[in-house]
């Protein structure tokens, strides 16, 4: 025991002092600060922007109204002169007579809005669109006498779907977010930590000290030690991601404009939950357990890198198919991908928020997870005690199954 501990101490501290281990785990917080920072700060911009361009958009403007929907005291209020015909139009402000031209067709709902304008650059050319639209609003609103009904007769009215199952309300949405969760979390771990459970087990072998940790320490407490590291190394990245988005959201809400969550609408039954927290375990175990047995393997972490992309195109596969995974889980695709070890994590947790997973599939699912990642972890195991001494050479797999210690 106190070798294991030995083994996970060393392995946790030797990557928690590394300053690329800290670049990697603060970054993601840092970009998705910067991105919604970016986006609230550019949308806010262009919004105030807009406003501006409409409320200072004292411009020439000369109108054709073929839709007879222009109301006259509308054209007035904005100064619009009317034109004979549409070709005079055009020219009017083609030959900057005047600054814009609309010509609404007899159909406006069936035909677009034709509009000549000066070019007053990319932002500016905004106005004469959001003006254009305004005129036609202003007068159906006008002719309609209710802003209220043109609002329904523009966008409609709002909808509120409330369903049922087994006589008990359903969530709808909201049953996904706490399951859901478990699947954002193991693409988060897989991807800061694959590359460092390539690696773990290739640093020792080229600074040629292998020798000496195999002459007090088994393969086995090696192994176990560095992936028992592997999970509290997980569990800190984990913290740093949450960490960040749940002080932005409780400490800063109201100054970066975030949405409040009605938790209300969230469902947090204890089945799906419980399934998800396995999935991601065994999800976890699995894929740890073939990059561990991949890095013990192959020679140098150079080597070992190369298998990363690979990995993470088996991770990405089951969204290629998320459309077909959740309307129709009884596919034969969506079958071999739920009980294939290396696409059963993401999907089987796929199905998991959308709730079509049985217990049935979710029973063989989690026992086709630990088994195949107890395996992984004995062949890891084994590939260690044979390639650790191997230099310059992959280890191949006939040779780890029928090489004898």
């Amino acid at each position: 025991m106190s070798a294991l501990r030995t083994v996970v101490w060393f392995e946790f501290v030797r990557t928690l002092t590394k300053r690329s281990f800290w670049v990697r785990t603060l970054s993601i917080p840092v970009l998705i600060a910067a991105v919604i920072t970016l986006s609230i700060f550019s949308s806010k911009v262009a919004q105030d922007q807009q406003g501006e361009q409409l409320k200072e958009a004292h411009f020439s403007i000369a109108i054709l109204d073929d839709s007879k929907l222009i109301s006259p005291a509308v054209l007035a209020a904005v100064h619009a002169r009317s034109v004979a015909s549409r070709s005079d139009g055009i020219e009017m402000a083609r030959s900057g007579k005047i600054d814009a031209f609309f010509f609404y067709p007899a159909h406006p709902s069936k035909e677009p809005v034709e509009i000549y304008a000066k070019d007053d650059g990319l932002t500016g050319n905004n106005k004469y669109e959001g003006v254009a639209t305004q005129l036609l609003q202003a007068s159906l609103v006008q002719k309609v006498g209710s802003g209220e009904l043109a609002q329904l007769l523009q966008t409609g009215a709002g909808t509120q779907l409330v369903t049922y199952k087994n006589g008990e309300q359903t969530k709808g949405f909201g049953r996904a977010v706490a399951p859901g969760l478990f699947l954002v979390l193991f693409y988060a771990v897989i991807v800061l930590l694959g590359n460092q459970m390539l690696t773990s087990t290739t640093e020792e072998k080229e600074n040629r000290v292998i020798e000496m940790i195999l002459t007090s320490v088994s393969a086995r407490t090696v192994i176990v030690g560095k992936i028992i590291a592997l999970v509290a190394l997980g569990v800190i990245q984990i913290a740093a991601i949450l960490v960040p988005v749940l002080v932005a959201y409780f400490g800063f809400r109201s100054q970066l404009h975030i949405q409040q969550i009605d938790l209300s609408q969230i469902s947090f039954a204890p089945w799906p939950i419980v399934v998800g927290a396995a999935l991601f375990t065994g999800g976890f175990l699995l894929f740890t357990a073939l990059l561990v047995a991949i890095g013990a393997a192959v020679p140098t972490a150079k080597e070992a890198s190369a298998f990363f992309g690979f990995t993470m195109i088996l991770v990405f596969v089951p969204f290629y198919a998320l459309g077909v995974i959740i309307s129709s889980p009884h596919q034969v695709m969506v079958q071999v991908m739920s009980f294939f070890p290396l696409t059963a994590p993401i999907t089987l947790m796929l199905r998991n928020a959308a709730g079509n997973l049985s217990v049935p599939e979710t029973v063989v699912g989690l026992a086709i997870l630990f088994v195949t990642g107890a395996v992984l972890m004995a062949l890891a195991i084994r590939i260690f005690r044979f390639g650790s001494l191997e230099y310059a050479r992959k280890l191949g797999l006939r040779e780890i199954l029928t090489r004898r210690s």
